[in-house]
C-alpha cells in the first residue's frame, strides 16, 4: 500500500508482537500529523482481522487484497468485529464536529456486548485520540482498564503528551516520525500522477516529511506561492507589485484554501531562512518568524481581513531582503 511506504519498522514491531503472542490490547500510534498513522491503523486492522478469520492473506506485511472477505466487509462498513471512531460530519453544513463525542465511545458497548463473530479478535481504531472530548476520554479509559476479551485498540495520536496519563500508561507506544523527502515524493506522485515536477517539489517541501500534509496542499499551486515568496525575499520593496497582487488574489472567497496555505507557508519559509542565515540576518528572521506565526495562527479564527493579512505577511518576507533592512547571511 502506497500510504505505508517508509513504515516498515512500525509494521515489523506490531506484527512481530501480535504473531509472537505478546498481545497488548492497546497500541498508541504517536507522531506528527500526516505521516501515515491512520492509514497504518486501518491497514493493520484489516490485516489482523483477515488473518484471524481466514483465508490468510498473501505476503508478510499489512496488505490485504480488495476482494478478501474481510476487506469487502470493512469497505462496506458492515464488519461486525471492527469499529472506527473519528469526528462525525454535521448534517447541516457537512463540516466535521469539533470532537469525538462520549456517545460515540459509549456506542462501542454494543460491539463489546457479544463475542467476536468471525474469529477471537475484534479491532477498534480511533482517529484521533486527541479529538476525544473529556467525557469521551474517561469513557474510553474504562475500556482500556478492563479491556473486553479479544479486543485490540489502535489509537492514533498527534500529541500524546496532551493525553490523560492514565490512558498513555495503558498503551504500548508505537512511534512514528517524519519520512524522507524521496519517500514523500513517491507517495505524492502516486497519489497525483499528473502533478508537474516543480509543483511536486514544492509539495514535498511544504509537507516537511509528512505525505498527508503535502497532499493537503495539492491543487493550490504551492510552487507559484513559493516563487512569489522567493521574489519578495530577493527583491524586497522592489517587488511591491507582487505584494499587492498577492494580497488581492488571496482575499476572495474562492481563494480561501490557497489563502490558508499561504498562512502556513510564510512562517515555514521564514523559519527555513532563519536556519540558513547567520548573524544579524538570523536574528531578524527569527523575529519575523515569531511575528508571522502569531499573525497567521489567529488570522482565520479571528476573522482578520485576508487582504491586509497577506499584505502584512508578504511585508515580513520583503523586510528580510538584502538592501531592505535585511543583512546578508
Amino acid at each position: 500500500m502506497t500510504a505505508l511506504l517508509g513504515l516498515d519498522a512500525q509494521q515489523a514491531a506490531l506484527l512481530g508482537a501480535v504473531r509472537s503472542g505478546r498481545f497488548h490490547h492497546a497500541w498508541l500510534l504517536a507522531g506528527p500529523k500526516g505521516v501515515g498513522k491512520a492509514s497504518f491503523a486501518d491497514a493493520a486492522a484489516r490485516r489482523l482481522l483477515a488473518e484471524a478469520a481466514g483465508p490468510a492473506p498473501a505476503g508478510s506485511g499489512l496488505d490485504v487484497a480488495a476482494d478478501h472477505p474481510t476487506a469487502r466487509l470493512i469497505d462496506a462498513g458492515s464488519h461486525p468485529d471492527f469499529a472506527r471512531l473519528s469526528r462525525l460530519a454535521r448534517e447541516k453544513t457537512g463540516d466535521l464536529a469539533r470532537n469525538i463525542s462520549v456517545d460515540q465511545v459509549r456506542g462501542l458497548q454494543r460491539l463489546f456486548a457479544t463475542a467476536p463473530t468471525f474469529s477471537p479478535l475484534r479491532v477498534v481504531v480511533i482517529d484521533a485520540l486527541d479529538d476525544l472530548e473529556p467525557q469521551a476520554a474517561n469513557a474510553l479509559l474504562k475500556n482500556l482498564e478492563e479491556p473486553p476479551p479479544g479486543t485490540l485498540f489502535l489509537l492514533v495520536s498527534h500529541a500524546p503528551g496532551r493525553l490523560l496519563p492514565t490512558i498513555r500508561s495503558r498503551c504500548r507506544l508505537l512511534r512514528f516520525t517524519t519520512l524522507a523527502d524521496n519517500v514523500v515524493a513517491t507517495i505524492v506522485a502516486r497519489a497525483l500522477p499528473d502533478v508537474a515536477a516543480d509543483e511536486l517539489a514544492a509539495l514535498v517541501e511544504a509537507g516537511q516529511g509528512a505525505p498527508g500534509r503535502a497532499l493537503h496542499f495539492a491543487g493550490l499551486d504551492i510552487a507559484g506561492l513559493d516563487a512569489m515568496m522567493t521574489r519578495l525575499l530577493r527583491e524586497g520593496e522592489g517587488a511591491a507589485t507582487v505584494r499587492s497582487a498577492l494580497a488581492q488574489s488571496l482575499s476572495t472567497r474562492s481563494a480561501q484554501p490557497r489563502y490558508e496555505a499561504f498562512l502556513e507557508r510564510v512562517p515555514a519559509r521564514l523559519a527555513a531562512e532563519a536556519r540558513r542565515a547567520h548573524g544579524r540576518r538570523r536574528v531578524m528572521a527569527i523575529d519575523l518568524w515569531e511575528k508571522a506565526r502569531t499573525l497567521a495562527s489567529g488570522a482565520v479564527a479571528l476573522s482578520l481581513d485576508p487582504q491586509a493579512t497577506v499584505f502584512e505577511l508578504a511585508g515580513y518576507l520583503a523586510t528580510l531582503a538584502p538592501g531592505d533592512g535585511g543583512a546578508k547571511a
